[in-house]
């Protein structure tokens, strides 16, 4: 660990490749380089690199000791304010380092899964931290009425932390988190294995918690981890207390000590699925859970117990998605390899299915998610009985359902005491067998429908189960606590919880006027307003089109003022120049006119001018759930009710609560997205875009197919958006070609499509958006293609894509409790009508009439078409994926992506050639890269490239 020099007043340091360089503030100057480090593997470890000397005798642990004891009694003293910055600062460096420290872990490692790793270190840091943000950690701690407690928080003093080496990066930043959050001090002490990444996550935390205003030493690690340093550390005479994850011997260490410790035992969860449950849900979840990192978190589904009456259909189940049923032979080649020297063989942990049947000699299919081995001996002589830690699961046959309960009894004892179990059941109507399972399992954690890797760790599918990646196990595994550890524990606190679903919403709008002709009786609403700032675009003001506008405006006694310097994809510096005009003008109502781009402008704008104090970085944060975020969208529409207009016809958002920002300082996009930026009123008059040129016609119009086509399939989708999402589409379907080809000749069609969008913007709002929209956010960015246009060329293979009922992933959300995206484009396909015996006809139809209409519009039919070179393309086709994955929209799509499928989806969309499966393609990966010869030949062609470039040139606006 660095011997970190002592900051002046004034002024913190923090640490890089070449030394140590002063910094005002966190966000404006190490957020700015953070954000280019994280697209870029190499050059975040380069950056972070440490070349100082590193902790590797007894004399050097003990003067590490001494500084973080003495960090820590200067920490005691803070104050609960400056505790919790400190807290929320180091969750915020954390999150942002969340898919290069996961890369690394892997990389080190070689167990695990990179983007369920990355799953982990957000949890770790963004679930943390808002689940404990509010808790009161210093001084005198208020009644809780529900516990029935009252306790006065005191810090324990300098902890030791061991971290394994299945969860290397995530497990060090939730024990460093939380000791930040009591006023502790923490040494790290990583397994070797993963002593890097362990290392560099501690050391990001560190860093960002002391330029938040912590004491210099205040988290400690040991560079060269080594049995003999970490039991030195572990015994040393300073330490006060020791959170010890990671294999048995370790953890029974620490609990030999001497010293106070909160360990964990091993897990073996056994899951009973009795005759009422839902099978469907059973199998996704269980096969969702047990391919988390490949099956290496504690809590992960060991053994399947059915009752002999839904055997032979959970095992045929298991057989068609994705298990792979052993025969007698294949089961004892796989059980050879289990165990090995009397645990668990450390070359099956965290690898995949097909590498274990490799190991063990066998073939099994490259789609194979899990290893199933049918198996009827509950003992130590049965290595299938036992906790795997890879993705090998048993397979039990039980009686009945007391059977079934009776064997995964036998499995907890045999090796997983105190840890989880699970039940499947119909919880509603089966509540004595709910408490009879509960009264019979020896564990901590007894999860009902629930798949056990996620919901072990709590707050995704029980919101009153405590976040942790540190599970107790109680007196049963040899723990001193039998629940998920938090910052109470360090403090001595109790919390109980039961599972529930995520509450949805519908939020709108107070007020939608819609027909043409409407604005000037709308805008009587506003009677009673003073000053109305109008924000637009420069054509829209200079051509007259926003006189009448501004003319009504005046009629109802308001002064306006007006704000025209927004071009398409609006940056910052517009922003703060419209702010400034707010500023000395002074609105009491700001309506935005125009398509995406003023409206964009128009809510950021409003949002600085009435709270200056906001940073528009913490607007911008990335979130994993809008009501979980780190930061909390400050109260709109006291200063000002915002109204929109909108003169295109797609982006919908005059009623959703996102806008799309672009740095000009670094040129990066910013989704930005909370319910307090959905305009106060919408305005949907037809008669504003009776003459929209054909491309923004086209563009806008396939732009709002696509937000009603995710919205339907969204995790989030619900009953109160599905209406909507429907009723767009079926509009669409109708008028959007004539409205096209037609244009103010066909007003009906103008205006059906008009109120389309809005209503496809509606959906969106409340059910979220998906990969196509991640995807075309980052391909419209990097090779500069408008918005609607770059949905339209990545849409129908997105389709195909997510239209698997037996995906690599399945998307986590409590709602979405199996794999219904094909399922939801049959229904779409249904609705219009568009014909289909089976499922799979209709998506294939769905897929038809959406390439019909793309051509029907004028629409490319590929990237490639659409002017992007292939060497433009494939330089940057990397780093788009990785940006795609990472985009707001991602986390609603319902097949949760891996960045080679998107990489995929991206390269068959640049050629114009359908998505087929990664699994199923047969070329060399050096094929992959060329496209079809037909295609090739067809962009080639010159007047087929000027015709292109002659329609893009029409697109004013990109969004």
């Amino acid at each position: 660990m660095r011997l970190h020099t002592r900051a002046s007043i004034g002024f913190t340091t923090i640490a890089v490749s070449t030394g140590y360089l002063p910094l005002n503030s966190m966000r404006t100057q190490a957020r700015e380089e953070n954000e280019e480090i994280m697209t870029n593997f190499e050059t975040f470890l380069a950056a972070n690199h440490e070349q100082e000397k590193p902790v590797v005798t007894k004399e050097d642990l003990d003067a590490l000791v001494e500084r973080v004891k003495a960090a820590q009694q200067k920490f005691s003293t803070f104050s609960q304010k400056q505790v919790d910055h400190i807290f929320r600062c180091a969750a915020l460096a954390a999150s942002d380092a969340r898919i290069p420290l996961a890369k690394l872990a892997v990389e080190e490692t070689g167990m695990g899964v990179i983007e369920d790793k990355v799953i982990k270190n957000h949890f770790a840091s963004e679930y943390i931290y808002n689940s404990y943000k509010d808790e009161k950690t210093c001084g005198i701690l208020s009644e809780d009425e529900e516990a029935g407690t009252i306790t006065i928080a005191e810090p324990m003093g300098v902890i030791c932390g061991l971290i394994p080496t299945t969860n290397p990066t995530s497990t060090a930043i939730f024990k460093a988190l939380i000791s930040l959050k009591t006023r502790n001090g923490i040494i790290i002490s990583p397994h070797p294995r993963a002593r890097k990444c362990t290392c560099l996550a501690a050391r990001l935390v560190l860093e960002a918690a002391v330029a938040a205003g912590a004491p210099a030493d205040i988290i400690g690690w040991l560079d060269e981890p080594t049995l003999e340093l970490s039991n030195q550390l572990m015994h040393h005479p300073a330490i006060r207390l020791i959170l010890a994850t990671g294999g048995p011997g370790m953890v029974q260490a620490a609990y030999s000590s001497g010293k106070p410790a909160i360990g964990v035992g091993s897990g073996n969860t056994p899951v009973v699925i009795d005759e009422t449950a839902d099978q469907t849900r059973a199998v996704a979840s269980i096969l969702m859970s047990k391919t988390f990192d490949n099956g290496m978190i504690c809590a992960s589904e060991q053994a399947v117990v059915a009752v002999d009456e839904i055997y032979d259909s959970i095992r045929d189940r298991f057989n068609r998605h994705g298990g792979y049923i052993l025969n007698k032979e294949e089961a004892d080649a796989v059980r050879n390899i289990i165990i090995v020297g009397g645990r668990v063989n450390a070359k099956i942990v965290g690898q995949a299915a097909p590498k274990i049947a490799e190991m063990a000699g066998i073939d099994v299919p490259a789609t194979t998610k899990v290893l199933i081995g049918e198996v009827t001996d509950v003992s130590q002589e049965e290595p299938f009985a036992k906790e795997k830690l890879s993705t090998i699961l048993a397979l039990y046959r039980a009686k009945d359902f007391k059977d079934a309960v009776i064997i995964a009894g036998k499995l907890v004892a045999l090796g997983g005491m105190g840890h989880t179990s699970v039940l499947y059941t119909d919880q509603d109507q089966q509540k004595e067998r709910v408490n009879f399972f509960g009264e019979q399992m020896k564990t901590s954690r007894i999860l009902i429908n629930t798949p056990s890797s996620y919901g072990g760790i709590g707050d995704l599918y029980n919101f009153s189960l405590a976040p942790s990646l540190t599970l107790g196990c109680g007196s049963w595994g040899g723990n001193s606590v039998s629940e998920n550890v938090g910052p109470k524990h360090l403090l001595n606190k109790k919390i109980v919880a039961k599972r529930a679903e995520n509450m949805l919403w519908h939020r709108l709008p107070s007020a939608i006027y819609f027909r043409r002709g409407c604005i000037p009786e709308a805008l009587k609403e506003l009677k009673g307003k003073k000053r109305a700032l109008l924000v637009t675009d420069d054509f829209l003001f200079r051509s007259g089109a926003a006189d009448d506008l501004i003319n009504t405006l005046k009629k109802l006694g308001l002064e306006v003022e007006s704000f025209f310097s927004v071009k398409a994809d609006p940056n910052l510096t517009t922003v703060r120049k419209c702010v400034e005009v707010a500023n000395a003008f002074q609105p009491d109502v700001i309506v935005a006119l125009g398509g995406g781009s003023p409206m964009d402008a128009a809510k950021i704008a409003w949002v600085m001018y009435e709270h200056p104090e906001v940073d528009f970085e913490d607007l911008a944060l990335r979130f994993m759930d809008i009501r979980k975020r780190i930061y909390t969208f400050p109260k709109m529409g006291i200063k000002a009710k915002l109204v929109a207009i909108p003169t295109t016809s797609g982006t919908g958002s005059e009623v959703t609560p996102f806008a799309v920002v672009t740095d000009d300082a670094t040129g990066k996009k910013y989704p930005i997205a909370d319910y307090e930026l959905t305009p106060n009123m919408a305005i949907i008059d037809a008669n504003l875009v009776m003459n929209l040129p054909k491309s923004l016609t086209a563009f806008g119009g396939v732009d709002a197919v696509v937000h009603s086509l995710e919205a339907y399939v969204s995790v989030m989708a619900n009953e109160f958006s599905d209406g909507q999402a429907i009723q767009a589409l079926k509009l669409l379907k109708k008028y959007l070609p004539s409205s096209y080809k037609n244009g103010a000749k066909d007003p009906v069609a103008r205006e059906k499509v008009h109120n389309a969008a809005t209503l496809a913007g509606i959906a969106f709002a409340n059910a979220f958006l998906g990969a196509c929209h991640s995807m075309a956010h980052k391909v419209g960015a990097a090779y500069h293609l408008p918005h609607g246009l770059a949905n339209a060329l990545l849409i129908s293979n997105v389709i195909r894509y997510n239209a698997n009922d037996n995906p690599t992933k399945q998307a986590a959300f409590s709602q979405y409790d199996r794999p219904k995206a094909k399922c939801r484009y049959a229904e779409i396909a249904d609705c219009l009508g568009l014909g289909g015996a089976t499922k799979d006809e209709k998506v294939e139809n769905l897929i038809a009439w959406v390439d019909g209409l793309k051509k029907q519009l004028d629409i490319p039919a590929s990237i490639q078409e659409a002017g992007v070179s292939e060497a433009d393309f494939l330089a940057k086709l990397d780093t788009v994926a990785v940006d795609a994955f990472d985009d707001q929209c991602t986390g609603a799509n319902p097949r949760y992506p891996l960045v080679k499928e998107l990489r995929a989806i991206l390269l068959d969309s640049f050629y114009g050639r359908p998505f087929v499966e990664l699994t199923e393609r047969k070329e060399t990966a050096a094929h992959a890269e060329k496209p079809a010869p037909a295609l090739k030949a067809k962009t080639a062609d010159a007047k087929l490239a000027a015709k292109v470039k002659a329609k893009l040139g029409e697109a004013v606006l990109s969004r």
